[in-house]
């Protein structure tokens, strides 16, 4: 445990070492800027979420699913890139795979993947993941030994979360989602369908159907006469 929370917080640091570099650069911080927000919660969800164009979930397959987070993004009408894992998986079955960015490893290849890793048989990741590492390394990002807890799990033989494998999927759906977004009437198409087939997921679903299938109670009527109040006077006492 304490050494995944220590590459978590190398990741942390990375993360924001590299907002440092990107935000200071004069030639692009007009165009792209990177942002960490601690202590995400509730209040902060309730203006991200109907604010983000796009929502990316990142989870090996297999490992540790998506939440349902990416169920929220979808119903506020943002597109999902992700690997199909988790409520993912759920959220494709009602919207389709045409109008979503799915990449990498399948559940099902990942073990066999691993193995191949194991043994020294992998033929192929792309170089640009080795690219990203020797940056790291080179010191571009900060000091490298600070992230070594992180960059040692990412030799091939050890990359159990398959990151060098899925590297070269995930760009190449990163770049079919600027193609698409490039293309308004298309992505409009896209977010709508998407907003409307994720209607099961809604609280409201949800309720009725443990309402239903969990708890075997009925919905209850209002009697004549009990009308909620006003806003006016609700809002009077």
């Amino acid at each position: 445990v304490r050494t995944l929370y220590l590459a978590a917080k190398c990741v942390i640091k990375l993360l924001l070492n590299v907002a440092d570099v990107i935000n200071n650069d004069k030639d692009t911080n007009k165009l792209l800027r990177v942002v960490f927000i601690p202590n995400y919660n509730v209040r902060l969800a309730q203006s991200i979420i109907p604010g983000a164009d796009v929502s990316q979930h990142l989870s090996t397959c297999g490992m540790e699913a998506s939440g349902t987070s990416n169920m929220k993004f979808a119903m506020n009408a943002a597109l999902i890139l992700a690997t199909l894992d988790g409520a993912t998986a759920e959220i494709l079955q009602e919207v389709g795979e045409k109008n979503m960015f799915i990449f990498g490893t399948r559940a099902d290849d990942a073990d066999a993947l691993r193995e191949k890793q194991r043994q020294g048989l992998m033929q192929h990741v792309d170089p640009r993941f080795y690219n990203v590492l020797s940056r790291i390394r080179a010191g571009d990002f900060g000091p490298p030994q600070e992230y070594e807890a992180a960059l040692s799990k990412l030799a091939t033989e050890q990359d159990d979360y398959l990151l060098g494998a899925d590297f070269g999927s995930y760009l190449e759906a990163q770049a079919r989602l600027d193609r698409s977004f490039r293309d308004e009437e298309d992505w409009t198409r896209m977010a709508m369908l998407n907003c409307a087939g994720v209607g099961k997921f809604s609280s409201d679903a949800t309720v009725s159907k443990y309402a239903q299938q969990i708890w075997a109670i009925e919905p209850l009527s209002r009697a004549p006469g009990l009308e909620p109040p006003s806003n006016s006077s609700s809002s009077a006492t």
